[in-house]
């Protein structure tokens, strides 16, 4: 019952606030309750996971739709596990950002927060590939609301372009699931499916259905485009929950339908599968270092840091799958972190622009040190959570072929570039105008946001074990799956 009260506790907390409505003195507190309650039922699921075991745990199994055997089934492995925790962590943070910020249609804000939050574990802890696709979609729905009406002045084109962009990908991926449903004999459940034997020709063909799917989300170049736009317009929450967990949709769909399903195919296609990710690396990379608003520098430099999970992930190493993992979650605490600084100086001074910031330490010191934490992180300095994950993937890189690994590692240079150049624009020098000169620094709510996502990053930096040692059994298991020919 944990999985299913993952799931439900935020979509119900999210109804109760929309009843509640915007006059409501609690609305705002029904929210958090519902957050919090949601990430607290969510930790049993670690301390009472068994790490030992690849096998699916928490599992719930129950009758949906009998008359084609689709059914509401839902477990987890260690893969999917670290993503439940990170999605109801991330939405207790989400709220308290927006305590204040929001001044418009405030209980439908915190609402599809809370909705999309159940909505989001439902995807992680789906087995049922029905139940999948149905909460795979769904997530769509709240973020589509959330950048069409508290987004900025070109919030409707955003929005359109995102659901358009994804919802495209989705109906290759549900061919290709209803063609996997036939040559399973009938049958929904995605573990079924691994056994199923597809020649090399088919599992390619089913391999690209997905790949639509999941590299929009990622997403992949070259169809990333939608993703600077939908950060640019999106309120500070929406991007947070967009780059944090949204972007690793994808990337968990490449682990869980891919790789074990189409082994052969993965094989194959994985030459084109690294040489996408290296591409995204350097290319966007160079991009990265021309922008000039905020919010699109820290949205491309996600699209180059997600290249080195799909890079890690086709090497079929365990280092590389395990750093793909890593850098997922690491991600998911940076973006967040910086996505919300960003929020911090907007709020104060309505701009993203770069050119419009300058020696704000003068002011802001305690912003100043806290951002400069999460700079490293995305720089990836060791002893921060931005560079185990990278690590990994080059050392798996580096088992696999030396040349992908010493490009890998060159071309991330570009992070230490972009990120630095950005805060030395924005942090040091003197006071830029007078707009700088009167910004106050965090207040207490600022704090506990940014303090607390500053302690993971450093918790995951200097003692990743508790993070890696979940996930060994099942990529192990994972990689048995890929080795093993299905033809």
């Amino acid at each position: 019952m944990l999985l299913s009260a993952a799931i439900w506790i935020p979509i119900v907390a999210g109804v109760l606030v929309l009843v509640a409505g915007e006059r409501n003195p609690w609305m705002r507190w029904i929210a958090l309750a519902g957050a919090m309650l949601g990430f607290l039922v969510t930790l049993p699921l670690y301390t009472g996971f068994e790490p030992s075991s690849s096998a699916m745990q928490f599992v719930e199994l129950r009758p949906w739709i009998e008359r084609f055997n689709i059914n509401y089934h839902l477990g987890i492995d260690g893969i999917s596990l670290l993503f439940v925790l990170l999605n109801s962590f991330i939405t207790i943070l989400v709220v308290i950002a927006g305590w204040t910020v929001i001044e418009t249609r405030i209980a439908q804000y915190f609402a599809a927060f809370l909705i999309m939050s159940g909505l989001l574990n439902g995807v992680f802890s789906a087995l049922d590939a029905v139940l999948f696709y149905v909460f795979f979609e769904g997530t769509l729905i709240p973020m589509f609301i959330i950048i069409g009406i508290w987004g900025g002045p070109n919030r409707v084109y955003a929005a359109l372009k995102f659901f358009l962009y994804t919802l495209f990908g989705s109906l290759l991926m549900l061919i290709a699931m209803l063609y996997l449903y036939n040559e399973a004999g009938g049958s929904f459940a995605i573990l079924d499916w691994h056994k199923v034997p597809l020649s090399l020709g088919v599992q390619i063909a089913l391999f690209f259905g997905f790949l639509f799917a999941f590299a929009v989300k990622v997403p992949m170049w070259p169809v990333h485009t939608w993703l600077p736009d939908a950060h640019t317009e999106a309120p500070t929450g929406g991007s947070v929950v967009l780059a944090a967990i949204l972007l690793k949709l994808g990337a968990y769909g490449f682990v869980r339908f891919s790789l074990p399903i189409l082994p052969d195919a993965s094989r194959y296609l994985a030459f084109m599968m690294v040489a996408l990710s290296l591409i995204a690396i350097a290319y966007i990379g160079f991009v990265t270092l021309v922008q000039t608003d905020l919010k699109r520098l820290i949205a491309y430099s996600s699209i180059s840091h997600m290249g080195f999970v799909t890079l890690g992930f086709f090497l079929f190493n365990a280092l590389g799958v395990e750093g793909g993992l890593v850098q997922m979650i690491s991600h998911g605490f940076v973006s967040a972190a910086m996505f919300l600084c960003v929020g911090v100086l907007y709020d104060r001074m309505h701009t993203r622009m770069i050119a419009d910031y300058g020696g704000v330490v003068n002011t802001m010191p305690k912003f100043a040190t806290l951002m400069m934490l999460f700079a490293m992180a995305n720089a990836g300095l060791p002893a921060t959570s931005g560079f185990v994950g990278e690590f990994m993937v080059i050392m798996g890189a580096m088992k696999a072929n030396f040349w992908i690994a010493l490009t890998a590692a060159t071309i991330g240079i570009l992070g230490a570039a972009y990120t630095l150049w950005m805060y030395k624009r924005v942090i040091f020098g003197a006071v830029a105008n007078d707009h700088v000169a009167k910004l106050g620094d965090l207040n207490y709510r600022e704090i506990i946001v940014l303090g607390t996502l500053a302690l993971a990053v450093l918790w995951m930096g200097v003692y990743p074990k508790p993070f890696t040692e979940v996930m060994h059994s099942s990529v192990s298991d994972l990689l048995r799956h890929v080795a093993v020919p299905k033809l």
